[in-house]
């Protein structure tokens, strides 16, 4: 076992999960004999929602995270040849991957509004940053990532050109989408709500229990210890009685 191998075992577990995992593995480590194995291990961060996210997507959609990352190398290679014709196209490949990825993430469910901004930034962080596109690919992130230097984007030669006015019918278009986009949203958001409120009210009912067992264990050992104390007394009194005994003998 080494720390790769708890890493990959860990990070791919709901955050609720993450603790105690980690607290199992570091245990692990140490029966086993690996002291310093242990502490490394108990030095993992628990993942945020988002970072979570995107550690799953690693595993469960390695196909379309690859084509991602393959886009973004390479859109970092036509930036540093200042290859315009080669962005155009590529950025608009990024948009498509970073799309198809992203929405895959959001499919999985469990996601707030938020969190899902959050994956996003972690995406694009991995797409015009060659460390966060290798911590991405890993599965091992504890935070989202996210990047602040300047992004490769199509180089424009020349003036550009007025964008052109859309028609009604295109406003129309438009206008659905983003009504249907919306509609999404809320669906996605409703459906997360509903799968916490769920979480909610189980563990909420596993407290209960826990705490109901522990009162009922706490009365328990409070009435054992009265019987200890019991017997405590008992034992005294018939030392007592035995030693006085004894030395009526002896006179």
């Amino acid at each position: 076992m080494d720390l790769d191998e708890v890493a990959d075992r860990l990070y791919v577990l709901p955050p609720p999960e993450f603790t105690a995992a980690r607290e199992a593995e570091a245990r692990a480590a140490k029966d086993a004999g690996d002291v310093r194995l242990s502490r490394d291990i108990a030095k993992f961060r628990k993942p945020t929602v988002s970072a979570w996210a995107v550690n799953k997507a690693a595993r469960e959609h390695p196909e379309e995270l690859a084509e991602l990352l393959e886009v973004g190398e390479r859109l970092r290679a036509a930036w540093q040849e200042q290859d315009a014709d080669a962005l155009a196209e590529l950025t608009q490949r990024r948009n498509a991957a970073t799309g198809r990825l992203s929405r895959l993430i959001r499919q999985s469910g469990g996601l707030s509004p938020a969190a899902a901004t959050e994956v996003d930034q972690t995406l694009d962080a991995a797409v015009v940053d060659a460390d966060a596109a290798d911590q991405v690919r890993r599965g091992h992130l504890a935070k989202p990532l996210s990047y602040s230097g300047f992004a490769p984007a199509p180089i424009t030669r020349g003036r550009p050109a007025r964008k052109k006015k859309p028609t009604p019918e295109e406003e129309a278009d438009q206008a659905k989408e983003r009504a249907e986009a919306e509609a999404r949203e809320r669906q996605e958001a409703e459906a997360a709500h509903r799968e916490w409120q769920s979480a909610l009210e189980a563990v909420t009912r596993e407290y209960d229990e826990r705490a109901e067992k522990v009162a009922t264990l706490e009365r328990m050992l409070a009435e054992a210890r009265k019987e200890l104390d019991d017997s405590r007394k008992r034992v005294e009194v018939t030392r007592r009685e035995e030693r006085n005994a004894r030395q009526r003998i002896d006179r």
